[in-house]
């Protein structure tokens, strides 16, 4: 009975205000409590079974669908780096690998597992006798005059369009990225990448490869450098992402009679014949018409040939200049358009591979203030975009860099709109951009961007001068043939004096032939209902009204006529009157194509209204600098900036 009295007396204290309860109260008041505790007991032994019941159901689905994870499969080869002697005979360190299968030395046992391994690297003739013209192209002279060597070229762009169908119009890819500018057909500085770059291979070299554009044209070896390029796309479709240039349109780069032997056109039909080279010009084309415009590296960088598009979608509604591109048909003729392109967007692919920075000129009087777009000096209907653009876009996008090509720099790179553009040129021939000129690319690594160049003073061991002595023991037939292919050069400062000097003269030759040609037409063959060019509809940017750069700027190579006939820094109105406005001839009489088919084995030939560009003017020559020119750019992020400038060439 004590015992009882202290518990009731313990349970008072622990419940204020109980002195005055009566003992009934208290009971009920105890029941109550007792009853809600219950209660919750049993939630929670309801939801404990819950709880299992779902875990068994998750643990039985994992075992009828296993949960996907990255797969890291054993290759039974290793790759052996070792020195070799140079290709041109100098006493230089160069590094080959060599694959060959691994487990020679392991156990038993191992060298059974090894062996039982399939091969990862399935052989591919076609791309390895690509690969293997590429590294000494001087001991495959015989193959690239050859039939075969057109045979691998339709090979190669039959295999490559269906990986880039798959591709969308912007490549999303992270860093480490290498990004490279125009090419225009150099082997020479492309060779230099590969030998400094991509040292080992691009698939023993860490991160992905960014080509902005413009493979063909201006340069002599166009065949040779897009063949290797496609076929490291066919090898590495996740590696190398190669975006589409002004110079991969039939406009442009079909313009013969403007380019003369250094087209690509020409190239085609002057090695492999009018028949075949016009087969591989189109199969090439039908490539071309399939590559991205656009890439975005880490979500920070965007990557485009010319620059950014105007914006054809409300951003109010969700839309953006990224989605814009990316609702640009997969196959887009652009210079012409084919049939099924909206012009709404055939205006932003446009913009993609042909606008510009507007100069400091443009930015005070010739750009909209509110939408920082602009009419381009290029002219036939191109666009500039300024400062307030470039904030524009950045801003909406969430990026830092624009990363562009399409204009060359001496430098190999330059820096515009406040450090926010970077202009990228991989080429330093063909541009007249004088004997000191260097060809350069940006390797972005995370929050660390690095400019890396080819000094002049870079020997190349590919390329060599009419007067080399490396040539000396070359009979006049192999000289010619490597000329041909752009493996011997003449003197730069006379083929630069005179090659431009007989355009007006075959310009006028080929107008007094083409009413001959008209008679000739024959459209008798089929049409591919997908993909028709439509030959009634204007391009966005007419090829025949533009010039290769904006006036003023570092390869501003075309004569300019001032309405006042005087010339002048300011912005000025252009005088296109002595331009020829009517279809040109594309040379050895081919006739004219009012339609290009997707077919492999019937196209329909055409005088092309195309346009390019052309080089007329030199730069003052720059100081030599060291043969790897690097300079760097931490801190990517655009409010905590900090370039570093290591290298002795100046923007």
């Amino acid at each position: 009975m004590a015992r009882s009295s202290i518990y009731r007396g313990k349970r008072s204290s622990l419940m204020p205000g109980t002195q005055h309860l009566t003992e009934d109260k208290a009971k009920s008041l105890l029941r109550e409590r007792d009853a809600k505790i219950a209660a919750l007991e049993k939630e929670v032994s309801q939801l404990s079974n819950q709880l299992s019941t779902l875990n068994q159901a998750a643990a039985a689905q994992a075992r009828n669908h296993p949960m996907k994870r990255r797969h890291h499969p054993l290759t039974p080869y290793g790759n052996m780096v070792q020195e070799a002697e140079s290709k041109c005979g100098e006493k230089r360190r160069q590094l080959v690998n060599e694959r060959a299968r691994m487990g020679r030395n392991a156990s038993i046992a191992t060298a059974a597992a090894l062996n039982a391994l399939p091969d990862d690297k399935p052989q591919n003739p076609l791309a390895q006798r690509i690969v293997d013209m590429f590294k000494d192209p001087a001991a495959h002279v015989a193959y690239l005059n050859s039939e075969q060597f057109a045979r691998d070229l339709l090979k190669l762009n039959h295999k490559v369009r269906p990986i880039l169908e798959e591709e969308p119009r912007v490549a999303f890819l992270q860093s480490p990225a290498y990004v490279f500018g125009d090419i225009h057909g150099n082997l020479e500085d492309l060779h230099f990448f590969s030998d400094n770059v991509w040292r080992l291979g691009m698939d023993l070299t860490a991160g992905n490869f960014v080509f902005l554009g413009d493979y063909v044209d201006r340069g002599m070896s166009c065949l040779e450098c897009v063949a290797y390029l496609l076929a490291m796309k066919l090898l590495l479709p996740h590696k190398v992402f190669l975006l589409r240039g002004n110079h991969e349109t039939r406009d442009v780069n079909g313009w013969e009679e403007h380019y003369g032997e250094r087209s690509f056109i020409y190239q085609c039909r002057e090695r492999f014949g009018d028949d075949l080279g016009f087969r591989v010009w189109e199969q090439t084309n039908q490539v071309f018409d399939r590559l991205p415009l656009a890439a975005v590296i880490d979500q920070d960088i965007f990557c485009v040939h010319g620059g950014i598009p105007r914006p054809v979608s409300a951003i109010k509604n969700g839309g953006s200049r990224i989605q814009d591109i990316l609702s640009v048909p997969k196959v887009a003729g652009i210079n012409p358009p084919y049939e099924h392109e909206d012009e709404m967007y055939q205006q932003v692919a446009s913009d993609c591979i042909w606008s510009d920075p507007a100069s400091e000129v443009q930015e005070a009087s010739g750009v909209d203030p509110t939408t920082g777009f602009g009419e381009s000096l290029r002219g036939g209907g191109a666009i500039c975009f300024g400062h307030t653009a470039v904030t524009n876009f950045l801003q909406q996008q969430g990026f830092s860099y624009i990363m562009r090509a399409h204009e060359a720099h001496a430098e190999g790179v330059a820096v515009s709109k406040g450090a926010r553009v970077f202009t990228v040129f991989s080429t330093s021939k063909d541009h007249n951009q004088g004997s000191k000129a260097m060809a350069g690319c940006i390797l972005v690594d995370f929050e660390k961007m690095q400019v890396i160049n080819r000094s002049p003073a870079y020997r190349n061991q590919y390329v060599h001068r009419r007067d080399s002595v490396s040539i000396a023991m070359l009979s006049d037939q192999e000289i010619k043939q490597r000329m041909k292919l752009g493996l011997i050069e003449a003197d730069p400062n006379q083929h630069e004096n005179e090659e431009w000097e007989d355009l007006v003269e075959d310009e006028e030759e080929s107008s007094s032939e083409e009413d001959d040609d008209d008679d000739d037409d024959d459209e008798d063959d089929s049409e591919d209902e997908n993909y028709v060019i439509d030959s009634r509809r204007k391009s966005s940017v007419d090829p025949i009204h533009t010039i290769a750069s904006p006036p003023g700027s570092s390869h501003d190579n075309h004569h300019v006529v001032w309405t006042d006939g005087e010339s002048s820094e300011t912005v000025r109105k252009f005088d296109f009157s002595n331009v020829e406005m009517s279809n040109r001839k594309k040379g050895r009489g081919l006739r004219r194509f009012s339609a290009i088919n997707e077919e492999v084995e019937e196209e329909e030939e055409e005088l092309s209204t195309v346009n390019g560009d052309d080089d007329d003017d030199d730069d003052e020559p720059m100081e030599n600098v060291d043969p790897m020119n690097k300079m760097s750019f931490t801190n990517r992020h655009p409010t905590k900036r900090t370039n570093n400038y290591s290298s002795k060439a100046s923007f």
